[in-house]
């Protein structure tokens, strides 16, 4: 899928400009589509699409499966008749520049649950049958999902694991008396979910028609309080009282001196195989429902990955486990036949991670800040790749390219421009024509480095967890020549079959 040459933007639905606070799935995501399809580009990758948890990071979701009811679109809820245009009239103004998620998601809150209720009064036979034509479908996930998010809601939004013991430890009695108590806060998050799987399929279904592709986003892993955990705590390193025994993270890096100690619960992957790996397996055909093309965050890990004591307050004394990745791979090509995956290969990368990505002729991903360390050679300089892989300007958890810049030695500055054999202007376009024209098949620009944004547009610093995930793009940003002008490379660097180059 990923075999021509082509090209894309990177910019999650949070992002995108709009009235309420939030990027969501209404109106800004179709004209974004729009740009994208004038700008010649084949796919619009985005992050993660599930509901935040912890530091509202897209990568510490609530469920592997759910989507995030923060991007529910009013506006069309308005036109649904599940909302009156006066419901909006006291929405309050927030900020255009970042997302404000707490107060978005407590003035959202009341407007989805009246929402619920109009469906449930007022929703004709054929409303409802798509209802549960769609909780049957979903029905491997949601029944787990909804119970979880309405017990957290009942218990003042506590881990799962902080709950009393009976529900904790999912005893039969206690979870059926819960649901009975909580039936109506149960079917009101499936019913968050209907609407968000049907406005983001038809976003996708847009998306299609205007020949550009979806490129999701999964983490390796879960986070400790998902409903993932919760409902399946066999398949992670809990001990008897289902308390993490290791968790997952990175070693010392280009990030951080200490690694990157994230906490999420590491996979039994013994008890996986047993089961012929059907937990992922329903995980990646959820994603492959949402998504054209998955790419995998901390590939690695499924080679080796780093095993951190519970009780460890840094990431520096872990020890790398190795996992059944070839046997894992060879279960999802049965099941699904050719793998539409991008791996995330960055980090320590040894040997065995190179011979899993290869042997299943994965494209991994190359970051050209990455490739200006004047202090040694790499792989990520252009001169070096081959062709099967995606070459980024920079990742959501890059620096943008101007703000890399500003704060690179004089000796890398030097080496850019050598390179580039550019002056200092508009250095983030050096940046793109250079991934542009490069023979990885795939080029992938985050909309911050489109813009050419400084530091103040990061989307996320790793090993922090304030003030990250919150950069909003503009309705002004979206110009006709902004498009004008990456289309111009696109075509320049034969990334498309849209047009032909004219003399």
């Amino acid at each position: 899928m990923l075999q021509e040459r082509s090209s894309g933007i990177l910019l999650h639905p949070t992002s995108l400009p709009g009235k309420f606070g939030i990027g969501t799935l209404g109106r800004a995501a179709f004209e974004f589509i729009d740009f994208l399809a004038k700008a010649k580009q084949e796919y619009w990758q985005i992050l993660p699409l599930g509901p935040t948890g912890y530091a509202d990071s897209p990568y510490q979701c609530f469920s592997a499966h759910a989507g995030n009811p923060n991007l529910i679109d009013l506006d069309i809820l308005v036109k649904a008749r599940l909302l009156q245009s006066d419901d909006l009239a006291d929405y309050p103004h927030f900020s255009n520049d970042r997302v404000d998620f707490e107060g978005v998601q407590q003035t959202r809150l009341p407007l989805l649950r009246k929402a619920y209720h109009s469906f449930t009064l007022y929703a004709d036979s054929v409303e409802k049958m798509a209802y549960r034509n769609f909780l049957k479908d979903q029905s491997k996930w949601i029944n787990d999902y909804a119970l979880f998010r309405a017990i957290k809601a009942n218990r003042d939004q506590k881990p799962w694991y902080l709950w009393e013991n009976p529900l904790k430890m999912r005893e039969p009695e206690a979870v059926k008396a819960i649901q009975t108590l909580l039936h109506e806060e149960i079917d009101f998050h499936k019913f968050l979910q209907f609407l968000f799987f049907r406005q983001w399929i038809a976003v996708k279904e847009y998306a299609h028609n205007h020949k550009v592709k979806i490129i999701g986003d999964i983490p390796l892993y879960v986070a400790l309080d998902s409903a993932d955990a919760w409902a399946n705590p066999e398949i992670f390193e809990f001990d008897s009282n289902l308390n993490p025994i290791r968790v997952g993270g990175v070693p010392p890096d280009y990030f951080s001196e200490t690694g990157q100690l994230w906490g999420n619960p590491l996979f039994r992957w013994d008890v996986l195989k047993e089961t012929g790996y059907q937990w992922w397996i329903d995980r990646i055909r959820t994603s492959m429902f949402l998504y054209d093309i998955i790419r995998i965050d901390h590939f690695r890990g499924f080679a080796a990955y780093w095993a951190v004591p519970y009780s460890e307050k840094t990431a520096i004394n872990g020890k790398w486990i190795t996992c059944p990745g070839k046997d894992f791979f060879d279960a999802l090509q049965i099941e699904f036949g050719d793998l539409p995956i991008i791996a995330e290969d960055l980090g320590v990368i040894t040997p065995d991670v190179e011979e899993l990505r290869d042997g299943f002729g994965l494209p991994g991903m190359k970051i050209l800040q990455f490739a200006f360390d004047s202090s040694e050679a790499n792989d990520y300089i252009p001169h070096n790749y081959t062709r099967n892989c995606v070459v980024y300007t920079g990742t959501h958890d890059n620096d943008t390219v101007v703000g890399w810049y500003q704060d690179a030695t004089d000796s890398d500055r030097k080496y850019v421009l050598d390179y580039l054999n550019v002056g200092e202007h508009d250095i983030h376009w050096s940046f793109i024509r250079l991934a542009w024209a490069s023979v990885a098949y795939t080029a992938i620009v985050p909309m911050q480095d489109l813009l050419g944004l400084d530091t103040s547009a990061r989307m996320n610093l790793p090993g922090t967890t304030q003030n990250n995930w919150q950069w909003r793009a503009k309705s002004e940003n979206f110009t006709p020549e902004l498009a004008s002008r990456l289309a111009h490379l696109t075509l320049l660097f034969g990334r498309t079959k849209k047009l032909k180059i004219k003399n």
